[in-house]
């Protein structure tokens, strides 16, 4: 398996790491910094670097995925096109040091906090998220009009009373018994560790919000600084789409 290292420290930029292997679904280390796709949380891109300076641009990551099409616990960080050369140099073994595009990571990780912050002003369930670099977006499971204006007033709101971001974790028999705590109809927290890690956002006596995530985070709402509602559209007759960006 691949350890995870952003799971506890979402602001670990770079990492020495080992290739475990190369092939076609790409390069898998033994430990990483970078995020894969999943959750709606767009996966990471950086580059690995090697002893010799060279440098292998990653464009994507995602968890491998086996002969079923069924994902691993090992993470797979996509080369961009144009590396054949340093693909083939590339050897199990290697030591090399995983960096990822930083900036890109602090996008990801503001817009998907102000996606947990959506979830305490809009107490519905969602069924569908997407958490780019430029923009993110949650499908509520609702019919009922919202108000975009209302919604980033809510936003600025929270983000400058300045709550702390903590990540935990709960036993499979505690969500079992919360079965609220898990707000997406769409994703399911990842389970068969007995452990389900959890994102808490405000004190333990009243959280504004506090869900199963696997996502990176900011360690407080300040740090997310401008998001507003672009946009809010009707998808269907259940479902309201509420868009994010930077204002």
């Amino acid at each position: 398996m691949t350890h995870e290292l952003f799971r506890q420290d979402a602001y670990l930029r770079e990492a020495p790491a080992m290739v475990a292997e190369v092939g076609e679904q790409g390069v898998v280390l033994d430990r990483t910094v970078f995020y894969p796709l999943g959750g709606g949380q767009a996966g990471d891109s950086g580059v690995l670097l090697l002893a010799d300076g060279s440098a292998l641009q990653i464009a994507d990551t995602r968890k491998v995925k086996d002969a079923e099409g069924k994902p691993t616990a090992l993470v797979a960080h996509v080369p961009a096109p144009g590396q054949e050369a340093l693909l083939r140099d590339l050897r199990p073994g290697t030591a090399i040091v995983a960096r990822i595009d930083w900036d890109r990571r602090h996008k990801l990780m503001r817009f998907h906090t102000t996606t947990h912050l959506l979830c305490h002003l809009v107490p519905q369930l969602v069924n569908g998220c997407s958490i780019t670099a430029e923009y993110a977006r949650l499908d509520f499971n609702m019919t009922d009009p919202l108000d975009k204006e209302a919604l980033s007033e809510g936003i600025a709101r929270l983000v400058a009373a300045g709550h702390a971001v903590e990540i935990g974790a709960i036993s499979d028999e505690e969500l079992d018994a919360n079965p609220a705590l898990v707000k997406s109809m769409s994703v399911q927290p990842p389970r068969g560790t007995g452990r389900v890690r959890t994102i808490r956002i405000g004190g333990l006596d009243g959280p504004v919000d506090f869900q199963p995530c696997g996502g990176t985070h900011v360690a407080n709402t300040a740090e997310i600084g401008g998001v507003v509602v672009t946009k809010i559209e009707k998808k269907s007759a259940s479902t309201r789409r509420v868009v994010l960006g930077f204002s």
